[in-house]
């Protein structure tokens, strides 16, 4: 019932703005190839399916392939600058330059190195998405209450050990909170990555209907790009519940935003 009352503010906040962007659309008497109604896209979603489908999955593909790459590379690299005060001097602030670079000016790199093949898709998708989950990494280390880790070491345990199956552990939450930051721009990126030079995928097709003037086929990719992050975001969120259990009251995993 809490759940039910969570989420019902924002599907009321839904159906009103489709409410009135539909009685807005027919009565203006606007071109459906400039704004089309909802019900117009839900009628071009079904009738483009067969061709919107396959280019879902190849994205998917590579937004998951990257998206867990990026996992494994953030909490890596957020480990190592933890350890080593002169790694994290030397090459975080590289780190964090490669996010500030606009997607539009690295994909050419990508498209020379790596062709259209989805193999630079899935890299673009990893570098662009290891950054925030490897600053939450660093900074969930550093929150870790040094009792655990004395604890730990007076038991006999090693420092190795003791990062591994103490620290980490207990930094869980806020790797998490990095995670799902990373999660929510994952299919985006993989999609514009495609928009610049592919083969095929979510940005390709999306590319083919502007290029067509075919307003509701962009509405349509977008509203599956959205779909896809939100069973991206409910996959970490359940993972998130399932390994580390729920929040307690005082816990707010995403207070520590970037």
């Amino acid at each position: 019932m809490e759940r039910v009352r969570r989420i019902l503010p924002t599907v009321t906040a839904v159906l009103l703005i489709l409410i009135v962007w539909q009685i807005w659309v027919s009565r203006s008497g606007i071109s459906p190839n400039v704004m089309p109604s909802p019900i117009a896209i839900g009628q071009a979603l079904v009738d483009s399916w067969p061709s919107l489908w396959p280019a879902a999955q190849v994205t998917a593909l590579e937004s998951f392939v990257g998206f867990v790459l990026a996992i494994a590379c953030g909490i890596a690299l957020g480990m190592a600058f933890y350890i080593s005060r002169t790694l994290k001097s030397a090459l975080f602030p590289l780190l964090y330059a490669a996010q500030t670079m606009p997607l539009i000016s690295i994909a050419p790199l990508f498209l020379i190195w790596f062709g259209f093949d989805i193999s630079g898709k899935i890299i673009i998708v990893a570098i662009f998405g290891l950054f925030p989950i490897a600053v939450q990494t660093i900074r969930g280390l550093e929150a870790v209450p040094r009792f655990y880790t004395d604890v730990a070491l007076t038991c006999g345990a090693s420092n190795a050990w003791t990062l591994w199956h103490v620290k980490l552990r207990v930094a869980a939450r806020h790797i998490f909170g990095g995670i799902r930051i990373s999660a929510a721009y994952t299919v985006a990126t993989a999609a514009t990555a495609e928009y610049l030079g592919s083969r095929s995928g979510l940005g390709i097709w999306l590319q083919a209907a502007y290029n067509s003037f075919r307003t509701p086929l962009v509405f349509c990719a977008t509203i599956v790009i959205i779909a896809m992050t939100c069973v991206l975001l409910v996959a970490v969120n359940a993972s998130e519940l399932l390994l580390i259990g729920p929040a307690s009251d005082d816990e707010d995993p995403d207070a520590d935003q970037l």
